[in-house]
């Protein structure tokens, strides 16, 4: 079985009416990020929710300030909403095509850590690359989950669509495949990021 890896997006859907159930690995181990969370969203303080956000003004930020442990969930290749996920057009494929993505990708996200496709996640927000109060995510993920990671991963093939960031959550251990687009010899960056949604999707179809 061929399990693909992917990035999560900035932007996310609201709503959602799954009903809870355990996350991908331990759930106990994100006990401590996730508190951490919440406690800085319904902190009431302005300024560190921003900066948590990483966004300017406030207003912006009271649609992410919920209580993450009794918000509406929803599976994460849902929740998400960017490039990748306009070019994926998750809402368009068949049942089976979509249920192969909920149970075969694994979504790096930057307050969950990895996930499977269909694990049901509240909406949030994290700016990449920012600290959640003294946790940095990616070194926390990589510490507790690469072990989880490597088990799961076990004998099946890997297709690794990940932006380069989401390389500091987990590293392969065994041989994967993955893509690089290239337009004149260069490296395209935004585009990627839709080629990457296209090849998920294709990859749901056949």
């Amino acid at each position: 079985m061929l399990k693909i890896l992917f990035s999560p997006s900035e932007g996310k859907n609201s709503g959602g009416s799954e009903p809870k159930s355990e996350l991908f690995g331990a759930s106990s181990a994100r006990d401590e990020i996730l508190t951490t969370y919440n406690t800085i969203v319904l902190s009431n303080n302005e300024e560190r929710i921003k900066e948590l956000f990483g966004i300017k003004k406030f207003d912006a930020c009271k649609v992410y300030i919920n209580d993450i442990f009794n918000s509406p969930l929803m599976a994460a290749i849902e929740r998400y909403q960017g490039v990748a996920y306009d070019y994926l057009k998750y809402s368009e494929l068949e049942s089976a095509n979509q249920e192969y993505l909920k149970q075969n990708t694994i979504i790096f996200s930057n307050l969950y850590g990895p996930l499977l496709g269909g694990n049901a996640i509240a909406n949030y927000k994290v700016k990449q690359g920012n600290s959640i109060g003294e946790i940095v995510p990616e070194k926390f993920y990589k510490e507790r989950f690469s072990y989880q990671l490597d088990l799961y991963l076990g004998s099946h093939d890997i297709l690794d669509l990940r932006a380069g960031y989401y390389d500091k959550f987990y590293k392969n251990t065994k041989p994967y495949t993955t893509l690089k687009f290239l337009k004149g010899g260069k490296t395209v960056s935004h585009w990627a990021k839709a080629y990457r949604g296209i090849v998920l999707r294709e990859c749901a179809e056949t």
